[in-house]
């Protein structure tokens, strides 16, 4: 596993702001938000192996930027549920035709099939350890570990 841990510096050392139009943490944490749509604000935490006080600062972040909303959970009025806006996802699909020219220049030395391939794999791999789109409302207590992301 020490492959990806370097495969992921690679990545990271290419991903600048000027590049992406956005910090990394928030690409990933945007991505996050679009594929667990209205998970509750503590399951981020969770994700995303942070401190909760640092994942409100990143969530407002967020905010001030206007790509997430924080609303009250109807159930739970204790909880809020982060959502992506119209704002945001247009930010996050600038951000990742970004983040696939630096995955080319990362994975240049993988054929079409052998990328197919490792997609395929990292995908399995990462719905094995976070909840599916409809479960993240449902499961909001169950840890969902990803890639840590520094401030």
């Amino acid at each position: 596993m020490v492959l990806l841990t370097r495969l992921a510096k690679q990545v990271y050392r290419r991903s600048g702001e000027e590049l992406l139009g956005m910090h990394l943490r928030h690409l990933v944490a945007l991505s996050y938000v679009r594929d667990h749509d209205a998970c509750p604000q503590h399951e981020l935490a969770e994700a995303f192996c942070m401190d909760a006080n640092n994942v409100v600062l990143l969530l407002n972040e967020l905010e001030q930027l206007g790509h997430v909303t924080r609303l009250r959970d109807p159930s739970d009025r204790r909880r809020h549920l982060v959502q992506l806006t119209p704002k945001g996802a247009k930010a996050l699909s600038r951000a990742e035709r970004a983040q696939e020219a630096i995955e080319d220049d990362v994975l240049q030395g993988l054929d079409g099939e052998e990328r197919a391939t490792l997609w395929r794999l990292l995908t399995r791999a990462l719905r094995g350890i976070e909840p599916t789109d409809g479960d993240c409302a449902a499961q909001a207590g169950s840890p969902s570990p990803l890639a840590s992301i520094s401030r």
